[in-house]
């Protein structure tokens, strides 16, 4: 009786909200996923400015993306000597971490599948360049978070877009604009973390535990809220502790997941090595197809742009706002580490789970199916090994998790942005952040996560509008590092 009364509420509550907030989410959506005509394919105008963002950063600092990469493994890998008293609260290792757990995420597996459906084998080779574009911006985010930083009396840091904006645009007499900048990008951080950065990566986990425990059949049917339950607690216990404890767990979880994931997915491709030379050729090969340049755009658009936004983030700012912390005493430390970013998670995760669709069960006929994201994948991975599946689940669940945890710090640090730093405030935050947990995982809430995704995009455009201004900053930081080597 009871569970049937706690049904109908859930509902009647999932049904009201969503009827309020659908006209919001609408509008704001249009508006941010605006279209344009390029070469007959329909291109959202948002990432066209993403786009764009790459490109010109990529030049104006000189192919950073390559040429720094070295670099940037050499400071993850403490080659670099850091004073034990520089600013900040965690390492290299540590940021770059958390970061990767908040880009890292259900998009890896499930947006590759959608990308391939739709824009065939040549969509791998646009998601390559998409990530490859990124890390340039990403160094840019990342050195100007850490350049304009605020350290708190307490030794904590408060950094990231809000406050690069307020700072930097002061500096170009444009105090009013940059404070406002830094207000609106603030706010929509905390609503976007609410929905897409927790709500929707409890529903999807919650939905990959109950199919793997037997779908209709499993005890978890109707009880999802459970399992939201169980992954608020266990959230709680790590943010409660702040960004050093969200940093060393997920610098322990992150490799752990990031490795059992590959070693899926190579194994998979092992088995079907003999597919693999024709993958790599229809990769290439459909890229520069009429078909293939038009399903690239699609594929760019869903894995790195939209849905699947945390495979890339370069262009959002949100990973500057982790990598703030750091301690180091040259903001271009950071912006070295941070391009590994968009390298691991896009370039060599997504890619891997493209080459595990396409010589499996890549089918140009699968477009239009029907079939959700993640259940292609899966059916990909256990198609060449039955239990496969199992793993896979587990990995998802993980990047689930991890993503709430440092998307948690995202919107905190958002928050206490607008509201402050004191210390009720923020465990006000927390708690409501765990609620939420436990809110995606049994009600959809469609409309809330629609409107938290389109802001999650709408912070782009003030976010490159500041990189852009103060991107003679960057080149200072540069130079200022290569003299002290």
């Amino acid at each position: 009786m009871y569970g049937n009364i706690f049904v109908a509420w859930r509902a009647i509550i999932d049904e009201s909200i969503n009827q309020l907030l659908r006209p919001i989410a609408d509008a704001v959506s249009s508006f941010i996923f605006f279209d344009i005509q390029i070469g007959g394919a329909d291109f959202p105008l948002i990432v066209a400015w993403l786009v764009a963002g790459g490109l010109f950063f990529t030049g104006y600092l000189g192919f950073i993306n390559i040429r720094g990469f070295t670099e940037g493994i050499h400071i993850v890998l403490g080659r670099r000597q850091t004073r034990d008293d520089a600013p900040g609260e965690i390492s290299a290792f540590q940021a770059l971490a958390t970061a990767v757990s908040g880009t890292v995420g259900i998009g890896n597996i499930a947006g590759v599948a959608i990308a391939i459906s739709l824009g065939g084998p040549g969509a791998t080779f646009w998601l390559i360049v998409a990530g490859f574009l990124g890390m340039s911006t990403k160094f840019a985010e990342c050195t100007l978070g850490v350049h304009y930083r605020r350290e708190n009396p307490d030794g904590s840091v408060s950094g990231g877009p809000m406050y690069y904006l307020e700072r930097g645009l002061a500096e170009h007499n444009m105090a009013r604009l940059g404070k406002g900048l830094g207000l609106f990008y603030a706010a929509s951080m905390v609503i976007g973390c609410l929905g897409i950065g927790n709500m929707f990566q409890a529903n999807q986990a919650a939905a990959i535990l109950t199919t793997v425990t037997g779908g209709t059949d499993s005890p978890l049917m109707g009880n999802a809220w459970v399992i939201g339950l169980v992954m608020a607690i266990v959230v709680a216990l790590v943010i409660v502790g702040g960004i050093q404890s969200i940093a060393r767990v997920t610098a322990r979880l992150v490799p752990f997941m990031a490795v059992l994931y590959t070693l899926c997915a190579v194994v998979v491709i092992a088995m079907n090595g003999d597919k693999l030379p024709w993958a790599v050729s229809a990769i290439v090969e459909g890229a520069f197809s009429p078909e293939g340049v038009v399903g690239g755009m699609i594929g760019v658009i869903i894995i790195g742009f939209r849905r699947a936004v945390f495979s890339n983030e370069a262009g959002l700012g949100s990973a500057s706002i982790a990598h703030s912390a750091v301690k180091t005493d040259y903001p271009a430390t950071e912006g070295y580490v941070a391009l590994l970013e968009p390298f691991i998670d896009t370039v060599v995760i997504c890619t891997l789970t493209a080459l595990v669709i396409i010589t499996t069960i890549y089918d140009p006929a699968m477009a239009g199916t029907g079939i959700s994201g993640i259940e292609m994948t899966t059916r990909a991975f256990e198609q060449t090994v039955s239990w496969s599946p199992i793993p896979l689940s587990i990995a998802a669940v993980l990047f689930a998790f991890s993503t709430m945890i440092s998307w948690s710090y995202y919107g905190l640090k958002a928050f206490t942005y607008i509201a402050g730093e004191g210390q009720l405030g923020q465990i006000i935050y927390k708690l409501v952040f765990c609620g939420f947990i436990v809110l995606g995982a049994s009600i959809q809430l469609q409309a809330l996560i629609d409107l938290s995704d389109a802001l999650v995009f709408v912070v782009a455009i003030p976010n490159l509008l500041g990189l852009y201004l103060l991107a003679p900053v960057v080149k200072q930081e540069i130079r200022r590092y290569d003299e002290s080597r």
